[in-house]
């Protein structure tokens, strides 16, 4: 069993829920979908491991200072598959 990532929010209002996502090495989101589009700015480089539905997995390495962005309905399970802790900042837009 994977440890848990630590999520802190920091901004949720009637436009925007703002969270800091803290991963050590290992550690997952759980599996979840995204009921809002999102954009994702990472704060440390993040070496990710993206477990999708069909059963495929794919690492993405985002850099510190990156970001992207997706629509709302993406369902994954977000794994840290790095060796050093791992921070990323996902705004929700409402």
């Amino acid at each position: 069993m994977r440890p848990e990532a630590k999520a802190i929010q920091l901004i949720d209002d009637a436009r925007v829920r703002v969270t800091r996502f803290e991963f050590q090495p290992g550690a997952e989101t759980g599996w979840h979908e995204h009921g809002f589009d999102y954009v994702i700015t990472a704060i440390t480089d993040c070496q990710m491991l993206l477990e999708e539905p069909s059963g495929e997995a794919r690492i993405v390495h985002v850099p510190a200072g990156d970001s992207y962005r997706r629509d709302k309905g993406v369902r994954h399970n977000v794994i840290n598959n790095g060796t050093q802790d791992m921070m990323f900042v996902e705004v929700e837009l409402k």
